[in-house]
């Protein structure tokens, strides 16, 4: 944990120097997101703290790709998740590092310098926001609670699923939007109860996961698996709501 904090906190550094300078240089990978050189920047001070520390590790990281796979330990590194908020100029981004051990997610720091938030956990000891402890909320029913929704253009595909998801929106008590790390931090510091995305990939929440957990919610796939690294779609809770949820959705690839 101490790794990954001091490697977020590197990184912070990097993006909150950046992010008032102005244009970037972007380009765009082979799936059409946007990388810059900022993301580049961040990366080598997260990965030269991490391979450091920990050089028999493995190491997944948005830009460099994934380096071992047989690894016992593999760290999960996105170190600028929201590149289209950072190239906009809206301070929606973080840096997200977790842990994997034999394929279980155990540690997370999510870092968001321009809100002056880091969140982190590790398995069996809590949830963390800014040193102090945190925990979901304890709202039991869909009419008291409030739903934050992220990418769901593959949900929106998906006409039945669709229906059953506004459904949804007319049983909770407030809809919102938040997006990227923020609704976590809210869901797991009991400020939101409910979170949904169809459209994510591992690294952009493997840490948010882990933190969300030890803040005493629950987090699975939108047909109610496990996170893994094939992961595209999430739905996070306060735990307490996570099966009507589920039910409520129904969803299927």
């Amino acid at each position: 944990m101490d790794s990954a904090r001091r490697a977020a906190e590197a990184a912070g550094r990097v993006l909150h120097e950046a992010f008032s300078g102005g244009a970037r240089d972007v380009r765009f990978k082979e799936d059409q997101t946007p990388v810059t050189e900022v993301d580049l920047a961040a990366e080598a001070v997260i990965l030269q703290t991490l391979k450091s520390d920990w050089p028999e590790h493995g190491v997944w990281s948005e830009e460099s790709g994934r380096d071992s796979r047989d690894a016992e330990f593999l760290w999960l590194v996105d170190p600028l998740d929201g590149t289209r908020s950072f190239i906009r100029g809206t301070p929606f981004f973080s840096t997200q590092i977790a842990l994997m051990h034999r394929g279980r997610l155990v540690a997370g720091v999510s870092a968001a310098p321009l809100f002056g938030e880091m969140a982190w956990a590790c398995e069996g000891g809590g949830a963390w926001l800014n040193d102090e402890p945190i925990r979901v909320s304890d709202v039991g029913g869909l009419r008291e609670a409030t739903l934050s929704a992220g990418n769901l253009g593959s949900l929106a595909k998906d006409g039945d699923a669709w229906g059953r998801y506004g459904d949804l929106l007319t049983r909770v008590e407030r809809m919102r939007g938040y997006g990227d790390f923020c609704h976590y931090h809210l869901l797991a510091r009991g400020a939101v109860d409910i979170v949904v995305e169809s459209d994510v990939n591992i690294l952009d929440v493997a840490a948010l996961a882990v933190i969300v957990a030890e803040a005493g919610g629950r987090v699975s796939q939108l047909d109610g698996r496990p996170l893994d690294l094939e992961t595209r779609d999430i739905l996070a809770s306060n735990g307490r709501l996570h099966s009507a949820v589920l039910r409520q959705l129904a969803w299927s690839r």
